[in-house]
């Protein structure tokens, strides 16, 4: 969903985290959305499977799940998520598929015939990025899962000096429970800060200007019923109509079996690239200055953990507050826009092309 609000923007690449809820196949999903929306033009890059420091330093290829194995594999989980809870099949075919790395020169164990179809890595797409920016722009970020990709970046030579803003859409202040559920002794920890503490704590540590979007203020946000309410209406979009479709299946989900109780969590996470656009007046957001600073010392029981440290913590920008009812009309009301709505609405629609002579298409 934040892809379908997102290529009403202006992107610039896309860098996928498989060690989060997404994964390699997740790419595809990825490929697929952004030919729905007629955005082939923008790369996306592939990043490390290992959280930072969990990697074997001698075989990169093999490491420690110790943070990734929180999530779910089944139902509810990269299971779901590879296949857009089986929805993965409605999306039109794009030409670009997840390859994976078949070529000795960038480290894979063997050569093929067309190592050039290689997936490009993150470091790779954002080299890329900053490439191909004018001299002096900058460019905005947003994270919506673990910070592993952006930890690199900012590893990265000149880094600093091209990215204007972060937007993280994670973390947890406050005295409530958390959402990391598959791991119940921490119980103030949120996923996307506890799949790489390291990466969080090296983002927070850096001096790019932060701007947190914690999992409270996302929780006011995360009804399927307020936005599936609004999504009825006859003349919907193609990306509408999958909205509504996904979010129909996943709140159904969420009612027939315990294992899909934590589904409202993907939708708050939308909020994010509606904080990001931050053109609509009505959403009354409000944000607090906060020293905040990231535990991570190795102990899963509070890995990940976001604290209030007026001594050590580091100053970032927190939302703290939308007006709800607001927020959803603007999440529909971007869907429903048929200015900007998408080239190729479903494999469906794809299939009649195809099978349409040249000389009668539109």
């Amino acid at each position: 969903m934040d892809l379908l609000l997102g290529t009403k923007q202006i992107y610039e690449g896309i860098l996928v985290s498989p060690n989060g809820w997404a994964s390699a196949a997740t790419i595809d999903i990825v490929y697929d959305v952004l030919h729905m929306m007629g955005r082939d033009d923008i790369p996306v890059g592939l990043g490390d499977v290992f959280a930072i420091g969990q990697a074997e330093p001698t075989f990169p290829s093999l490491g420690d799940c110790k943070y990734k194995k929180a999530i779910p594999l089944g139902g509810g989980g990269l299971l779901d998520s590879d296949t857009l809870y089986g929805l993965g099949r409605d999306l039109p075919r794009s030409p670009r598929r997840y390859t994976a790395e078949n070529s000795v020169k960038f480290g894979a164990p063997r050569d093929t015939n067309h190592p050039e179809l290689r997936q490009p890595l993150a470091l790779e797409v954002w080299k890329s990025i900053v490439d191909s920016i004018d001299p002096g722009s900058k460019v905005t970020y947003l994270t919506n899962g673990p910070l592993t990709n952006l930890a690199q970046v900012i590893s990265s030579k000149g880094a600093s000096s091209v990215i204007q803003d972060v937007y993280i859409v994670g973390g947890h202040v406050g005295y409530e429970k958390g959402n990391l559920f598959t791991v119940p002794s921490n119980e103030f920890a949120e996923f996307n800060m506890f799949l790489d503490p390291l990466a969080a704590k090296v983002v927070m540590d850096s001096e790019l200007n932060v701007t947190l979007i914690p999992l409270g203020v996302q929780r006011t946000v995360s009804s399927f019923d307020c936005v599936l309410q609004r999504l009825e209406h006859k003349n919907q979009t193609p990306e509408a109509e999958l909205t509504q479709n996904l979010l129909s299946r996943l709140s159904q989900l969420q009612q027939k079996n315990d294992r899909y109780h934590h589904m409202n969590t993907f939708l708050g996470e939308v909020l994010g690239a509606v904080v990001l656009a931050g053109d609509d007046p009505l959403l009354n957001q409000t944000f607090q200055p906060m020293l905040l600073k990231i535990l991570v010392d190795g102990n899963v029981n509070k890995d990940g953990q976001v604290v209030l440290d007026e001594k050590q913590g580091r100053l970032v920008k927190a939302l703290r507050s939308v007006n709800a009812a607001a927020y959803y009309d603007h999440f529909v009301n971007v869907l429903m826009n048929q200015i900007q709505s998408a080239r190729i609405g479903s494999f469906a629609a794809q299939k009649r092309i195809w099978s349409t002579p040249p000389n009668r298409l539109p």
